[in-house]
Formats: structure tokens, C-alpha cells, sequence
């Protein structure tokens, strides 16, 4: 007869520990202006502040990576409008999100060309 358990097999895998132990260690700064107006940018535009939070800290995340100006990234924002700033942040939220769980979108798309009206479904 063998013995089944739901106690844990012990194992030495301090690679695994390592990576958990230091999950949340490493510290992320930038300047207050940087971050109020990000912050003050999508309060603006209807987000709520845990919103705003998360999708700011992504975006000067991002703007930190790419060496870019985060007043030039939400000046070229400003111009978009609603539908257009959803789905920039929906896809923003998507790249750092983990692939089994990503947000979407309904497109109302149709495709009224010759072509089209040719292919069975």
C-alpha cells in the first residue's frame, strides 16, 4: 500500500525561494511631477483613482524603458479620443498582464467589400 500524503514533499529548491524571497524588492522612483500628472491625466479622463494608478504606473514604467519623455507620451494622448484611449490602455494593461488572462474589446467591424459577400462561413 502506498502512502498518499497532501503534505508537501520537502525539496531544497532555492532557486524558486530565491526568486519569491525577492519578488517585491526591487524599488521603482520617479519624480512627483512625473506622477501627478500622469495620475491627474486619466482622473481627468474618467478613470478612477486605482485606475489611474495602476495604468499610470505601467505608463512611466514603459516610458522609463523606452528612454522616453512621459510630458511628450501624454501630450500625444491628449489627441485621442475615448474609444481610441481604451483600446491604447487596453493594449498597454495587455503587455504587462500574463498572457492567459488579457482584456478585450468588441470591434463592430464589418467588411462590405466585393470580396466578402464570396466567403462562406
Amino acid at each position: 500500500m502506498s502512502n498518499i500524503t497532501n503534505i508537501p514533499i520537502p525539496t531544497d529548491n532555492k532557486e524558486t525561494r530565491n526568486f519569491f524571497d525577492n519578488y517585491f524588492s526591487s524599488e521603482i522612483s520617479f519624480p512627483s511631477n512625473q506622477i501627478d500628472a500622469v495620475l491627474g491625466f486619466f482622473m481627468r479622463r474618467g478613470f478612477d483613482e486605482q485606475a489611474a494608478r495602476t495604468t499610470g504606473i505601467v505608463l512611466l514604467n514603459q516610458a522609463k524603458l523606452d528612454n522616453v519623455n512621459v510630458f511628450e507620451l501624454l501630450d500625444k494622448l491628449k489627441s485621442l479620443n475615448d474609444l481610441q484611449m481604451s483600446q491604447v490602455v487596453t493594449q498597454i494593461l495587455n503587455y504587462y498582464r500574463v498572457q492567459t488572462s488579457v482584456l478585450g474589446y468588441k470591434s463592430n467591424k464589418k467588411d462590405l467589400s466585393f470580396e466578402s459577400r464570396n466567403i462562406l462561413v
